[in-house]
């Protein structure tokens, strides 16, 4: 049996049968990521516990009992921002770098419940800020499609694990695109579900308002199933939500007839827009049309103003959420040969400007200014209102369709090194993605095709629906799935 050939869900299958061990299957994507991690730098540190659960699991063949335990054995790895028990977790960043919690995140907890195993941390943009994996302090991770260009960000590592076929199924989070964005990069199904239908207990913050976890996977039916794990209330977070937690992979629907699918003016009129991701789009319109649905042309103009609106927005909670970073409390502490003298600015400065890398100082700068006295009304709190009407925008386009689809991102994925120095290129990149964070609705990457220049990258299709209306927004993903050229292809390294 060809074991990294099977997706989550026909994994989950052949154990059922009795077919294949939890042993066989952990010691085949245990080497797998132990023999590419050199090449692609997508893991930061190995469950070395790993191997010997997946031999217990072994034992326990006979008695599972698959209500209780629907990922039973499932090889899971962890993007570095979710605390998890008695395994190092760095935001990837040296701020964070010996620290090891004495507990898991709710996701994790609630994933290990249901019979996941985890094999590891996966390598991201430090402190989850940046769309190319390169702000990393262990360094950037590479496309498994093309080593010259990056997987994205921020859940860069995440998503070439998942590419690369090191892992059968991979979590990240998301605060302006950070799992679409590489999932699209890399050939993914990327899914940021409604804001608060996953507790943000256990993860590392970065902008409370925006954060949100999802599931990095191979095909729509494997992101279901883990959502359905995934989400639900947590007492130890109370902005998640009440909403009950439907069985989605169960009601999955590949039928769009009758369905309305919004097209966004704005987006097609964004400057830098490739022809690739043009076509791979228009592609995507032309089978929903085919198969019936009917497509309907919507405006909502303060689209245009979402990536500043969210680097105001982000920034300016990062800087709150991060001044607990100090070597008193938590964190990085320099090494004073002698205290006497130091005063409390410069103990501090010392140990922040070696701690946090410049992306992170950047931002944290940028958000300290927008939130000091003199510039809050200017900067945050109008950044807060527009983010209100944007909202407005968007929930009035959805009283006239059912969901919405567009790119992910303006271009393929790009070479290392080509927009790192330009932060306001690099930052245009998220324009696509972040009204989903800003509005709070639940968004989605599926993979529809490929680059035509000979880079042979993968290129997917964004959807959005309604607050809590994953199921639309599944089905539509499901639909798309089994008509994209990208089926059954992933990246050989």
């Amino acid at each position: 049996m060809d074991i990294l050939s099977l997706s989550m869900a026909e994994t989950l299958e052949q154990y059922k049968q009795k077919n294949v061990k939890p042993s066989e299957v952990a010691q085949c994507y245990w080497d797998r990521a132990q023999k590419l991690n050199p090449k692609l730098n997508a893991w930061i540190t190995f469950n070395e516990d790993f191997l010997a659960q997946a031999l217990k699991a072994d034992e326990k063949i006979n008695d599972v009992d698959w209500s209780k335990s629907p990922l039973w054995s499932v090889p899971l790895g962890v993007k570095d921002m979710f605390c998890t028990k008695g395994i190092k977790t760095t935001a990837a960043s040296k701020m964070l770098s010996n620290f090891t919690p004495p507990y898991d995140a709710t996701v994790v907890e609630r994933l290990k419940s249901a019979g996941a195993l985890v094999l590891g941390k996966l390598n991201q943009d430090e402190f989850a800020m940046g769309s190319s994996n390169e702000t990393s302090f262990y360094g950037p991770a590479y496309n498994p499609w093309n080593l010259e260009y990056v997987p994205g960000g921020s859940s860069g590592g995440s998503a070439a694990a998942m590419a690369s076929k090191s892992c059968l199924v991979t979590l990240g989070t998301d605060t302006g695109g950070s799992i679409r964005q590489p999932s699209h990069f890399c050939g993914l199904v990327g899914v940021k579900p409604t804001y608060g239908r996953v507790s943000r207990y256990g993860i590392v913050a970065f902008a409370s308002s925006l954060d949100q976890a999802g599931p990095m996977a191979s095909t729509v039916t494997d992101a279901a199933l883990i959502l359905e794990s995934m989400c639900g209330q947590d007492a130890k977070d109370q902005t998640s939500s009440d909403q009950k937690v439907a069985p989605w992979s169960k009601k999955l629907s590949a039928q769009v007839k009758g369905k309305k699918i919004g097209i966004i003016k704005e987006y097609w009129e964004t400057s830098g827009l490739s022809e690739d991701v043009k076509q791979v789009t228009q592609n995507a319109y032309d089978y929903l049309k085919a198969e019936g649905a009917e497509l309907v042309d919507l405006s909502i103009p303060l689209t245009e103003h979402a990536v500043a609106i969210y680097y105001l927005v982000a920034s300016s909670e990062a800087s709150s959420n991060l001044s607990r970073y100090d070597g008193v409390r938590y964190g990085h502490r320099a090494n004073f040969e002698n205290l006497s003298g130091i005063n409390l600015d410069l103990f501090y400065s010392k140990n922040r400007g070696e701690g946090f890398g410049s992306e992170v100082k950047t931002r944290i700068m940028l958000g300290t200014y927008c939130l000091s006295a003199g510039y809050y009304d200017a900067y945050y709190k109008k950044a807060s209102q527009v983010r209100r009407l944007l909202q407005e925008q968007f929930l009035n386009a959805f009283s006239k369709c059912d969901a919405i689809v567009s790119p992910v991102s303006t271009t393929p994925a790009f070479k290392l090194g080509h927009r790192i120095m330009n932060p306001l290129q690099m930052y245009l990149n998220d324009i696509f993605t972040v009204s989903a964070n800003l509005v709070g609705i639940p968004a989605m990457t599926v993979p529809y095709g490929l680059s035509t220049d000979g880079s042979g990258l993968p290129i997917g299709v964004q959807i959005m629906s309604k607050h809590f209306d994953e199921q639309t927004m599944l089905d539509i993903g499901f639909a798309l799935e089994s008509a994209s050229t990208m089926k059954g292809k992933f990246a050989h390294v």
